[in-house]
């Protein structure tokens, strides 16, 4: 009876370091050979199948064996558990840590900075090249009233409300969660204060974007933003056009480019030539300089302005005063194009 315990005891030892060797061998070893300074880049797409992720895996040299991995994660119930994102994954890592990174999460980060004055197109371009963002999708939330309801913001669109700043985002992120995480930040900036300037000013939230986007437009010096902020609210309360060149660059296909008269006659309730007041809604995502200079301008009776070519403008209380100051740029300008032409 002693020598069938020992026999049993002895086998059920044999066989416990069989598993054991055997996991450890599965979870625990190198599924590269490679050095661990050696960096590989794995991208997994939502909705990605596991055996897909294998074959990307195999196909970066992250892993040898499709099978051991398989094994890895079937032993520890993570097949289902990897998460999309883009990984920076060092070779000769074991299954189980390559496994762990894959099921944590533990993407890498980009950072993304989307610049003022850009519309939504533009930052769903930029987005699209930094972390790959379906940029479709983007547009078609930013564009839905209802979805853009639900952040409580009582427009049809969200432009405007992207606050451009720099962000860390990570390859792959849903629209839905960038969005949010824009006009979150909007939020955060525009806060109590400044709504309650605006009520002040008799004006709604959506009208003072408008506004700052425009002076977002206009100026590219900073010191210039109150007085091009009070051009037009100067304008606003005596009824006049604003006749703001940013709002036809907004409706023209092929923007940036030099303004033509046959520009300022299309029929658009975004052209400030043809119509009155503010137009239905931002041109562009203001900075948050833009926006205080909406709800601050300057205490300043212009009315005009016109550039200097320089970046800077020459601003006027009276139109006489605004058509001398645009022939003396008409002429600078003549002058440019003759040196130009010259050289």
């Amino acid at each position: 009876m002693n020598k069938l315990n020992s026999a049993l005891l002895l086998t059920g030892t044999f066989i416990f370091i069989i598993v054991f060797v055997t996991l450890s061998w599965i979870l625990f070893s190198p599924m590269t050979s490679g050095s661990k300074d050696t960096m590989q880049v794995l991208k997994i797409k939502w909705g990605t199948s596991f055996d897909t992720i294998l074959d990307l895996m195999l196909e970066r040299g992250i892993i040898q064996s499709k099978s051991k991995l398989k094994l890895a994660a079937k032993i520890l119930g993570w097949r289902y558990k990897l998460k999309a994102g883009k990984y920076e994954i060092r070779e000769g890592l074991s299954s189980y840590r390559l496994l762990k990174i894959l099921v944590d999460g533990e993407v890498s980060i980009d950072w993304v900075t989307i610049p003022e004055g850009k519309n939504a197109r533009e930052i769903a371009s930029i987005l699209k090249e930094k972390i790959e963002i379906d940029s479709t999708r983007f547009i078609q939330l930013v564009n839905d009233s209802v979805y853009t309801h639900n952040f409580g913001v009582e427009a049809s669109s969200l432009e405007g409300f992207l606050f451009p700043d720099s962000y860390r985002f990570y390859w792959g992120m849903r629209s839905e969660e960038i969005i949010a995480i824009l006009v979150n930040q909007f939020n955060k900036h525009f806060n109590d204060s400044l709504r309650t300037r605006a009520e002040e000013l008799g004006f709604t939230v959506l009208e003072i974007i408008t506004l700052a986007s425009i002076i977002e437009g206009e100026a590219m010096i900073e010191r210039e933003r109150p007085l091009i902020s009070a051009v037009y609210h100067n304008r606003l309360k005596k009824g006049m056009r604003l006749q703001a060149d940013p709002t036809i660059q907004y409706i023209i296909e092929d923007s940036p480019r030099r303004l033509l008269k046959r520009d300022l006659q299309i029929d658009s309730p975004y052209n400030t030539y043809k119509y009155s007041g503010l137009p239905p809604g931002p041109i562009k995502n203001p900075g948050l300089a833009s926006i205080k200079a909406s709800l601050y301008p300057a205490d300043v009776n212009y009315l005009y302005f016109v550039a200097k070519g320089d970046g800077s403008h020459i601003f006027s209380n009276t139109l006489k005063q605004h058509l001398r100051a645009k022939s003396q740029f008409d002429r600078y300008r003549k002058e440019l194009r003759r040196k130009k032409r010259e050289s």
